[in-house]
């Protein structure tokens, strides 16, 4: 059988061998009780990389981000992010139906939005309007094709929070992407944040779980709500030791899939009829579009899976491709030639 180049997501990520033996040797409890030292200690782990006082283990990304809405929202009150972000989009309206609250989209520069644009939609307390309850910041930015925020853009963004005395919440699911291409410390990237989420589930390789980091406070209200979500978990331990490794072992291999994100991006904007600037590609996400109106996405998806990769095809037009650990430098170049050849009229 022929290998399978899946560039859907880095989410298609299998645990590493050391990661299988950790979780078969994990030392586990109850975790609704907080008797599970290994879940005890990856929380630890997590909160001292992003330098806050706590964190919490939860099932998925969507769970994190959606109690911190929960912790800082009250029903009839708005949800500021950017248009595209995964907390509006991808998170199965989760914020209105479990907490009451509605977005604001405010459409960003290639995703990064403008703290004058943020501070534009901001709603004041009035008998007529719905009030601002939270900003929602997302570093990396998924369909922006893994755009990072800037250390300096993410300090002006929380300004206008604090100015206006909005909590701040951090979509960090790839955030150490981001920090490896920058070559700055996580907690920089989260800087000035009430709350942060990271997968581990994603470029790290684990094979469950996010994190959700904040002060002592936010982060023992947060448990009551992971188990008011249905989050709550008992021997939990056997995942997250997958997760202790991935955050001791997988971080420096993430520059891998950033380069190989590029390598392809700069392919693909050599190929005629596909639109994509490199210059954008910041991370391990590649999002371009088909320009030629006889070749739609889902087709074009088509014709690279008979050829054996696999791609994310978005609307009629978009496609999206993530690097990860499976990825090599030998599958690039040859999903570089699959590409050209779809591209053949």
């Amino acid at each position: 059988m022929n290998r399978i180049i899946d560039l859907r997501s880095d989410t298609v990520t299998q645990p590493t061998p050391q990661m299988r033996h950790a979780m078969a040797e994990a030392i586990v409890g109850d975790d609704v009780y907080g008797e599970d030292p290994t879940v005890r200690s990856l929380e630890d782990k997590a909160a001292d990389l992003l330098e806050r006082p706590a964190g919490l283990f939860v099932p998925s990304g969507s769970m994190g981000n959606q109690i911190a809405v929960h912790l800082f929202t009250r029903p009839g009150t708005e949800v500021i992010g950017e248009t595209q972000c995964h907390i509006f989009n991808f998170e199965m309206g989760a914020m209105s139906a479990l907490s009451g609250a509605l977005p604001r989209p405010v459409t960003g520069s290639s995703g990064i939005l403008n703290p004058k644009d943020v501070e534009k939609a901001i709603q004041p307390t009035t008998g007529y309007t719905t009030p601002t309850a939270l900003l929602a910041l997302e570093n990396t930015h998924n369909l922006a094709g893994g755009r990072i925020i800037s250390p300096e853009r993410l300090d002006q963004l929380v300004g206008v929070g604090r100015k206006h005395g909005l909590p701040v919440h951090l979509d960090g699911a790839r955030i150490f992407n981001a920090a490896v291409a920058l070559d700055v410390p996580p907690s920089r990237l989260a800087k000035g944040c009430d709350t942060v989420m990271f997968c581990l589930s994603k470029g790290l390789a684990a094979p469950v779980g996010s994190i959700l980091v904040g002060d002592e406070a936010t982060i023992s209200e947060a448990r009551r709500i992971r188990k008011l979500f249905g989050g709550g978990m008992r021997q939990a331990g056997i995942i997250a030791a997958g997760g202790l490794v991935a955050l001791n072992t997988m971080m420096n291999r993430l520059g891998d899939d950033n380069r190989r994100a590029k390598q392809l991006a700069e392919s693909l904007a050599e190929t005629p009829g596909i639109d994509i600037d490199p210059q954008l590609v910041d991370t391990n996400i590649v999002f371009f579009r088909l320009t030629s109106k006889s070749q739609t996405a889902s087709a074009f998806a088509q014709s690279l899976s008979d050829a054996g990769i696999l791609i994310h095809a978005l609307g009629d037009d978009a496609v999206r491709a993530v690097t990860h650990y499976h990825i090599t430098d030998a599958d690039i170049d040859s999903t570089i030639k699959a590409v050209r050849a779809a591209m053949m009229p």
